[in-house]
This record gives structure tokens, C-alpha cells and sequence, in this order.
């Protein structure tokens, strides 16, 4: 697998988390009961890292090779 198809799999799997959490905010928003809001919000504070760190990936690894990207530290040695 090359980086470039690693970064489509990055992309892909962040598009698919954040329709979860879009899914997922509708539902909080209908939501009547308290406590089942409240789980709906933490499922959604734990997707969200999930997210960022897909679309850094996507990022990364589709420009790894080009000279001029100024690379995420969090992802550097």
C-alpha cells in the first residue's frame, strides 16, 4: 500500500466518522431524556479525536513527499 492510498483510507475514515457524529448530534438534539443526551455527548467527545487524528493522517501521509509541507509535529520524530 502506498502512502497516497493510505491517505485516501485516512480520508475515507474520517468522512465516515464525522457523519457519525453529525448522526449522532441530531439525535442528542431530539433527545428528551437527560441521561441519554448526556451519553450521546460523550460518544461524540470520544469520536472526536478519532476525527481530528484521521484527518491529520489523510493529510500527512498524502503529502509526505512534498518538499514545501511544513509536517505536524505530533507526528515527527
Amino acid at each position: 500500500m502506498t502512502l497516497l492510498e493510505m491517505s485516501r483510507e485516512y480520508r475515507e475514515s474520517a468522512e465516515s466518522i464525522h457523519a457519525r457524529v453529525v448522526e449522532l448530534r441530531t439525535l442528542e438534539r431530539a433527545q428528551s431524556d437527560e441521561e441519554a443526551a448526556c451519553r450521546l455527548r460523550r460518544r461524540i467527545a470520544e469520536l472526536m479525536p478519532l476525527w481530528r487524528e484521521m484527518r491529520e493522517l489523510a493529510v500527512l501521509t498524502g503529502r509526505y513527499y512534498d518538499r514545501s509541507y511544513h509536517k505536524n509535529e505530533r507526528y515527527t520524530l
